[in-house]
């Protein structure tokens, strides 16, 4: 089975020299910050760049930032990603396949996108709902998912549907429809849900998903949030994730571990081992482009993994916001950008 996503500086010299420059720049700048403030900076830095439209527009446009997304993004059309996820799949992970979007302006923005989705229902897991048309018409934005939702579960096998969480705005919304989809008696185990574990409200919501047997991808998140609504701590993001992988490990449903934390990943194998937990009751979820060596070693080792392949134009937020989730990836993109 596999899963569908349902997700300027013009003029500047974007040249070796300038991003070297400009590594310096912010490498020097970090060092008059105290160490254990560096990656709370770090993270709000690159969330505020993911919401720059001028920045955006560039980076999207420019052959260094087309380069910067090769590594991470399948490519711009439909037959990058199968030709991604055929790779992925020669290793035996399975893939999580989602064009790159968010909020459209316009009905027929949404409705195109849905129909890119029900071309792509063979290889695709979750969708964002503001890229169906969430804050343009909510009705139609939910009976476009639940369309989709239908075709995946009328599919000989089944396929199943993730409907993708965004910021806290669109939480309860989401979480709302997601119960509402899974109630019809045709769809269940068709269409799941996403839990960032920075979000203090996530241990509620995943007993309310799990009372209805509901699949739960669980994540850390990478929107900007206040402290009332979400932890600012990465020790306490961290902790609450081991805390709520645990729970969903134990609860008989099969869900996605989004990780590539080896220090979580490691208590998560050791957890385990520990309770019985059959190495095929769950999957880990990767991203394209990120430690192919970890993902290729589990699948080695009989756990299941699954490994999420974005495409399209819009990659410049996806990127922004899989920095600030681990700002350590800085220094790796641009040891990858400035090689030859």
């Amino acid at each position: 089975m596999i899963e569908l996503t349902s997700s300027s500086l013009a003029g500047v010299k974007c040249d070796k020299k300038y991003c070297n420059a400009n590594v310096r720049h912010w490498q020097s700048r970090l060092e008059t910050v105290p160490a254990t403030n560096r990656p709370y900076m770090l993270r709000a830095f690159f969330i505020a760049l993911s919401e720059s439209r001028s920045l955006r527009r560039i980076a999207e446009s420019s052959r260094i930032g087309q380069r910067t997304s090769s590594r991470f993004v399948a490519g711009k059309e439909v037959a990058d990603a199968i030709r991604a996820a055929a790779a992925v799949n020669q290793f035996g992970a399975g893939v999580s396949i989602d064009n790159l979007g968010e909020n459209v302006t316009n009905a027929e923005e949404a409705r195109a996108s849905a129909q890119l989705y029900h071309s792509l229902l063979d290889e695709i897991a979750a969708r964002k709902l503001t890229h169906m048309g969430l804050d343009v018409d909510e009705k139609m934005a939910y009976d476009i998912v639940r369309g989709l939702v239908a075709k995946a579960a009328s599919m000989a096998p089944k396929n199943f549907v993730r409907v993708d969480m965004e910021g806290s705005p669109y939480t309860q919304r989401t979480l709302d429809f997601v119960h509402e989809l899974h109630r019809i008696p045709e769809n269940k185990g068709c269409v799941g849900a996403v839990i960032q574990s920075y979000m203090r409200r996530a241990e509620a919501d995943i007993d309310q998903l799990l009372a209805e047997g509901i699949r739960i991808r669980l994540c850390k998140g990478a929107y900007k949030e206040t402290e009332e609504i979400a932890y600012q701590e990465k020790s306490e993001v961290d902790a609450n994730y081991v805390k709520l992988m645990k729970i969903l490990m134990k609860s008989g449903i099969y869900h996605g571990l989004a990780t590539h934390d080896e220090n979580i990943i490691k208590e998560a194998k050791a957890f385990a081992t520990g309770e019985n937990i059959p190495r095929d009751a769950f999957e880990f979820q990767m991203l394209h482009g990120i430690r192919r060596d970890l993902q290729q070693g589990l699948v080695k080792d009989g756990w299941k993994v699954r490994v999420y392949i974005p495409f399209g134009t819009e990659w410049y937020p996806y990127l922004m916001r899989r920095l600030a989730e681990r700002p350590a990836n800085v220094m790796f993109i641009a040891r990858n950008l400035l090689r030859p």
